[in-house]
């Protein structure tokens, strides 16, 4: 029986779904290279929804209103959205408090998604620490 998160993904078009399943490779990649333990995967809000114990939780989805692009999005009231602008304004597309866009005609950032990933999963190891701990 597939799981709720493949029949979410399997319903999109095969280019956002190809890149929804990279983001979650490199989320499990970043928890096991943290040595963070288990990262529950489920469905909240209708997208896909990744945390650790110490993080804050990193939800995945695609758009029917934005065809050509696939987002990341974290919790509001964290300083994670803040870090990232702070380091990535240049490199990364960013909509309000949480979102990350991360258009489909274009490679994958992967040195900063593992960054922003990473800090995501251990948000409350760093939270306290200037640009937690970057």
């Amino acid at each position: 029986m597939q799981s709720d998160i493949e029949n979410k993904f399997d319903a999109y078009p095969a280019d956002a779904r190809q890149r929804l399943y990279e983001i979650r490779r490199l989320i499990f990649e970043m928890a096991d290279e943290l040595k963070l333990g288990v990262i529950t995967e489920e469905l909240k809000w209708g997208e896909a929804s990744y945390c650790s114990k110490i993080g804050s939780p990193i939800r995945l989805d695609w758009k029917e209103k934005h065809p050509n692009q696939v987002s990341l999005f974290v919790h509001c009231q964290t300083q994670l959205m803040e870090t990232y602008k702070e380091l990535y304004a240049d490199r990364l597309a960013f909509v309000g408090k949480r979102e990350i866009q991360l258009p489909l005609s274009a490679p994958m950032p992967l040195t900063e998604l593992r960054s922003c990933i990473a800090m995501a999963l251990q948000y409350h190891q760093l939270k306290h620490l200037p640009l937690l701990g970057a």
